[in-house]
């Protein structure tokens, strides 16, 4: 055993540094087996060492012992193998038992099957490839687009986080000067012809009764009901809506 490797194991007990182990090495302690004989006196006559340290580390010592000891035992034990050899050398009568696996295998297809029955495509409006091309630059200009918010919204908690434009003399924001937040300009505006339209490309018409929906295109438009409208009339326009095939954008059909 080299010098560095004891002293790493004498490291690895508690309260026993870099320090304490080489005195411990120069006193004549070459390896854990003379530490485990030594005595509490043995210890103390080294510098740094109090009784406390002392008992520490020899109780330390002895609880390790007792660990390998306990570890070692059962490793004599060997009948758990001949229960397994049984088990392997038991009759081949017993095989034919595997019939609950198709049973839950027919389970589980039907479950599939009731879901796919159950899923409706949401309706698309048909759109031009020009209305589609600037859907797509609507969506990036969205993308870059930044949070709008007031003037000094950060200083004062009676200023809400909504959009005003920076006015007065003094105003830092409304002369552009850097660091200063941005402010909504003509550049962040999306293409006329696809403004106000729902993401999927529908135009939203409230609706809060059955009459309204006759003058709805199903091919262009969307219905949205009213917040103030009931369950009662909510799903009154539901079916109705499912016979003229227009798609309620804030209600799961």
């Amino acid at each position: 055993m080299t010098k560095e490797s004891v002293i790493k194991e004498f490291t690895s007990l508690n309260g026993v540094g870099n320090a304490k182990a080489e005195l411990i090495y120069i006193s004549g302690f070459d390896s854990i087996e003379k530490l485990k004989n030594a005595t509490v006196e043995d210890l103390k006559n080294i510098k740094g060492i109090t009784e406390k340290n002392a008992k520490d580390i020899l109780n330390q010592l002895k609880e390790t012992g007792e660990k390998e000891t306990t570890e070692t035992k059962p490793k004599a034990k060997a009948k758990p193998k001949e229960t397994k050899k049984e088990e392997k050398t038991a009759p081949a009568e017993e095989k034919p038992e595997k019939k609950p696996t198709k049973e839950k295998e027919e389970t589980v297809e039907i479950v599939e099957d009731e879901e796919e029955e159950g899923y409706k495509v949401k309706k698309k409006p048909k759109l031009s490839k020009e209305q589609k091309e600037k859907l797509q630059i609507r969506r990036q200009i969205k993308k870059r687009t930044p949070t709008f918010l007031r003037e000094e919204w950060f200083r004062y908690k009676r200023i809400p986080k909504n959009w005003r434009r920076p006015d007065g003399i003094t105003s830092k924001m409304r002369i552009n000067l850097k660091y200063r937040p941005s402010k909504v300009r003509i550049g962040f505006r999306v293409p006329k012809d696809v403004r106000g339209l729902h993401p999927s490309g529908f135009e939203e018409v409230m609706i809060y009764n059955v009459a309204d929906l006759k003058g709805i295109d199903p091919e262009k438009q969307a219905a949205r009901i009213g917040a103030t409208v009931g369950t009662k009339k909510r799903l009154e326009i539901a079916k109705k809506a499912e016979e003229l095939e227009i798609r309620i954008l804030n209600m799961k059909v």
